[in-house]
């Protein structure tokens, strides 16, 4: 009979531990977890922020779209880099013989904007040409600027809308900011991570406008 009583009390404690156990080791919410990497990027951010240095920025004379791309550059086979980003950023994307997509559907994070046109989206250059000419990539060679404008691998390339793209132009994030507020902390953080990798240097008006962005993270 104690036996069977000890039996029943570790059947009833078992019970009672394994759901305890269970919310124990339960993962974080979706929206948690994103939040915690937002703000863990922030922190990174932020870090290379601090080692970027300031300086006024330099003459835009000399400087041409060519300096850094006469053309987009190929990545594999017969695909370029705008058409591979195009590849990348959208949904359902076909593409022809050439490897152009022809139908897809763009999601613009500038504007919150969906698309189903390739001729309504750009593939922008988060930190503009023109801009990082500016910030010291006018002191470059050819092939590094070439290989600043094709980058796939640094979060420069993004696929937006022709209308966001136009309305930023080669503006930095103390001129123009992405329509939507939400997109912020991307935005200062793609930026920030571009110029640490390429040491460029950043303008004390732009340190402050990434540091406020990084604010919304």
């Amino acid at each position: 009979m104690i036996f069977l009583r000890r039996a029943v009390l570790m059947a009833v404690l078992a019970f009672l531990v394994i759901p305890i156990a269970e919310v124990a080791a339960a993962p974080r919410p979706a929206a948690a977890q994103s939040r915690a990497d937002a703000q863990a990027g922030a922190a990174r951010a932020r870090r290379m922020l601090a080692q970027l240095r300031v300086a006024r920025p330099l003459s835009l004379r000399g400087y041409t779209h060519r300096r850094f791309q006469p053309r987009w550059g190929r990545h594999k086979g017969r695909c370029d880099v705008r058409e591979t980003v195009l590849s990348r950023d959208g949904r359902r994307v076909r593409r022809n013989a050439a490897c152009h997509p022809v139908k897809g559907v763009w999601y613009s994070p500038y504007d919150g904007r969906r698309l189903k046109s390739e001729r309504l989206v750009d593939v922008d250059h988060v930190v503009p040409l023109a801009y990082a000419w500016r910030s010291g990539a006018k002191r470059w060679s050819q092939a590094r600027r070439r290989a600043f404008a094709n980058d796939l691998t640094r979060p420069e390339l993004v696929t937006v809308s022709h209308s966001a793209n136009i309305a930023k132009g080669g503006q930095g994030p103390q001129s123009w900011r992405p329509r939507r507020r939400a997109y912020w902390c991307r935005y200062a953080t793609s930026w920030i991570t571009v110029k640490h990798h390429y040491r460029l240097f950043v303008t004390r008006s732009e340190r402050v406008a990434l540091s406020n962005m990084l604010r919304t993270c």
